[in-house]
């Protein structure tokens, strides 16, 4: 029976699942796997918690709180595991240090490192990066008091009871002790992440210098270079605006990988978008940030708009010009210009062809992650993008304009009310923060991308516990808040794990990929979905309401 755990409610459909400590994480992780509890979507595991994704039309966060407690575990895995043996050149830059801070000379930390045993504990940071749990506990190191910008791609590292190896060059705050030639990440192999929770990796001296390799470029824009041959369906990018990129509606289930889902940040934008025009939903489009796109048509098609409100004009190759409605389908010919003016509510703009984009994919998506650097890079000036033929999309045209054109989203200066749910997180705060979240008007800033929208209030949130959290699973429309205290909403490119509390997560995430710099939020709450559950922890008390 698998007991003292703590329930959280995370959002609306999901649950994270507390453990005592990391080698029962590791356990409930692999008790969850096998059990595949119905509803269940996809599992994060971290530190000292496992988040849960589920279908809230299939199940609750109550039941699966009982079906979680009910599962029958023995604490050990008695599956072969999975075994890597990585070469290292223990020649980093901190080795020294860690050296000083665990009171060994170089030489030991390295030999201990080599016979230590470690285990893929969980993923997460960028895609392939795993933390690793070792049988030594000599190993417990604090990260670095300034992170360093740049960390080189196969470092290896020491933070915490963890080591890793980052697999790309990215920001880090871990101490470096040596690198590595091997390739964390590779989308021709399968998996793709060398480092899968469950596997079991031993480090060993290098015999020879590394030889150098340069980081594969980013993939092309969608499958074209620019410049690059028309097909008979196509558009060729004049004008990209602040920001355009293809997106669909993700690559959910590889958060084992450290993958997350990404996806169209208005994912019912873009659902409407491809109702409109008959394709699948799930086909890709193309977003804007900002507007200000134009587009050169080759074919006859058809197409719609949905989003943010902007002007939407096509050109005709004879100079006719005509006006077209957000949320409509309308026709276009060989030759025409598609313009989109600059936003004027909301941020960003989704336009559906049918037939759908001809784009390259990564794990079965063609989302373009912006801080894995998965799938289709920004989409360049003289950028051709392949279009499917129209007679290919599978449904009639939607002749019925949709919501869209009547949906009002909020301009730079106005208010707007979002709801939230209360948790994992919000017993970190006292009840002056509590009542600062809500009670407050908090404003967009510009500093905001797919990753997260950083928020400002006049009064910071007030915490109840200082210290540092271990790193846990994060949901999209989370309010992650760091110590200055000023919440930042998380967007689909969001990291998967994080170490700063979440007190509340947005109930409306469409909504909340829409909002500009300069408006403003009150936040609300509605009633937690695991309240009723007596075995869980209560998030709702500061909630004006209660109950399932």
């Amino acid at each position: 029976m698998i007991d003292t755990l703590e329930f959280h409610t995370a959002s609306r459909r999901h649950l994270l699942v507390e453990c005592p400590d990391l080698a029962a994480t590791m356990h409930l992780h692999r008790a969850l796997e096998s059990a595949a509890l119905e509803g269940v979507e996809e599992l994060i595991p971290a530190a000292r918690t496992v988040l849960v994704t589920f279908n809230p039309t299939r199940t609750s966060a109550p039941v699966l709180t009982d079906a979680i407690h009910g599962l029958e575990h023995t604490g050990t895995d008695s599956s072969e595991s999975r075994e890597v043996t990585i070469d290292v050149h223990y020649d980093g830059e901190d080795l020294a240090e860690v050296a000083n801070l665990l009171s060994l000379s170089p030489a030991e930390v390295v030999t201990r490192h080599q016979r230590a045993t470690w285990q893929v504990a969980f993923s997460g940071f960028a895609p392939g990066f795993g933390y690793l749990a070792g049988d030594d506990p000599i190993f417990d190191v604090p990260r670095r008091s300034s992170p360093r910008t740049r960390v080189p791609v196969g470092a290896v590292a020491l933070a915490g009871e963890f080591t890793g190896v980052y697999p790309r060059a990215s920001p880090g705050g871990w101490q470096l002790i040596g690198r590595t030639d091997a390739t964390l990440w590779d989308l021709d192999r399968e998996p793709p992440a060398l480092f899968v929770p469950g596997t079991t990796v031993k480090f060993r001296e290098a015999e020879r210098e590394s030889v150098t390799v340069a980081e594969a470029s980013a993939e092309s824009a969608v499958s074209s270079q620019p410049g690059a041959a028309a097909s008979s369906h196509s558009c060729t990018v004049i004008r990209p605006g602040l920001q355009l990129l293809v997106q669909d509606l993700g690559r959910p289930g590889f958060a084992a990988m450290g993958v997350s889902s990404a996806g169209a940040a208005d994912r019912g934008a873009l659902q409407t978008a491809n109702r409109l025009v008959g394709n699948a939903e799930s086909a890709a489009g193309l977003e804007s940030f900002g507007g200000g796109v134009r587009l050169a048509l080759t074919g006859n098609g058809v197409a719609a708009v949905t989003g943010a409100t902007a002007t939407i004009t096509v050109t005709s190759a004879d100079g006719a010009v005509f006006r077209h409605h957000l949320g409509e389908a309308f026709s276009l010919d060989d030759g025409d210009e598609l313009e989109l003016g600059s936003t004027e509510r909301g941020t960003r703009v989704y336009i559906a062809f049918r037939g759908g984009i001809e784009a390259e994919t990564a794990l079965g998506s063609a989302s373009a992650d912006t801080l894995a650097g998965l799938g289709p890079a920004h989409v360049e000036p003289d950028t051709t993008i392949r279009l499917g033929r129209p007679e290919s999309a599978p449904h009639l045209v939607d002749p019925i304009r949709s919501a869209d054109g009547q949906r009002r989203l909020p301009a730079p200066g106005e208010t707007i009310e979002l709801s939230v749910t209360l948790g994992p997180r919000d017993d970190w705060f006292t009840s002056t923060g509590l009542q600062t979240l809500l009670g407050q008007v908090w404003t967009v800033t510009h500093e905001s991308d797919r990753v997260g929208l950083r928020l400002a209030g006049e009064i910071p949130l007030e915490r109840a516990r200082t210290g540092e959290l271990p790193s846990e699973g994060a949901v999209t429309g989370a309010l992650q808040v760091p110590p200055n205290g000023q919440p930042v909403l998380f967007g689909p490119d969001h990291p998967l794990t994080g170490g700063y509390p979440i007190i509340a997560s947005v109930d409306d995430t469409d909504l909340a990929a829409q909002l500009a710099p300069g408006v403003m939020i009150r936040f609300v709450t509605e009633t937690s979905p695991v309240a009723d559950d007596a075995t869980t922890t209560d998030h709702t008390r500061h909630s004006p309401q209660n109950g399932h």
